[in-house]
Order: C-alpha cells, then sequence, then structure tokens
C-alpha cells in the first residue's frame, strides 16, 4: 500500500508557506526554531525592563555587577548564552523574580526529538 502525504490547504501568507518548507515535519528544525523563539524572548524582554527602570546599558550593568558589553550581548537576539544565574542577578537588580515555565512545543509530542542542546 503506497502512503501519500496529506494535502494542505492552500495560503498566500508568506510565514506558512515557509513554515510548511522549512519546519513543518522536521523535529530537528521545530527544536531549534523553538530554541531561537526563546532566545529571542529574553532579548526582547532585557531590554524593556531596562528601559521601564529608566537605566541605560552602562548603569544597569553597574546594577546587575557587570560590564555593559556583556548587557549589550544579553539583549542581542543572536546571543545563545542567557544563564539561569544570570537572569537571577538581572531580576533581583530589579526588585523581580524569574519563573520558568514548560510550555508544550508545538507539532510534537512528549517524548519526542530532544533539542539540538539541553534546554533544562
Amino acid at each position: 500500500m503506497k502512503m501519500t502525504k496529506k494535502k494542505s490547504k492552500p495560503t498566500s501568507d508568506a510565514v506558512e508557506i515557509l513554515h510548511r518548507r522549512l519546519v513543518a515535519g522536521k523535529p530537528v528544525r521545530m527544536a531549534e526554531l523553538e530554541q531561537i523563539r526563546a532566545d529571542d524572548a529574553v532579548a526582547r524582554k532585557l531590554p524593556a525592563l531596562r528601559v521601564q527602570a529608566g537605566l541605560s546599558q552602562r548603569a544597569f550593568a553597574k546594577l546587575v555587577g557587570t560590564t555593559a558589553s556583556v548587557i549589550c550581548r544579553l539583549e542581542d537576539a543572536e546571543y545563545d548564552g542567557h544563564s539561569l544565574a544570570m537572569l537571577t542577578r538581572i531580576a533581583a537588580a530589579l526588585h523581580r523574580r524569574v519563573e520558568i515555565r514548560f510550555v508544550p512545543l508545538s507539532d510534537t509530542k512528549p517524548g519526542g526529538v530532544r533539542a539540538s542542546r539541553s534546554a533544562a
């Protein structure tokens, strides 16, 4: 018996088209995309918190106990070295706490393929 691929509903949404071609049905790529999304979320949140506190990168760095170049790297969406220890220091400097949530990945089931690097 020959298996056929299920046809997707036609779309003109460019993001959906790219998702179908590059990510859908590819667990490793999906895991990489989820990691990129997580890095991006942190990179967006940090400058928002800093600006909300009325701090420059230099003043923020001094408050956290690091350098402005480290803060600059942490606020870069391309940076993937966020550590829980550093995020906790940042939260403490801003009188906040870090919360971690485990949410299901789209298109994957529990016990599926692991990301290429540890997310824990």
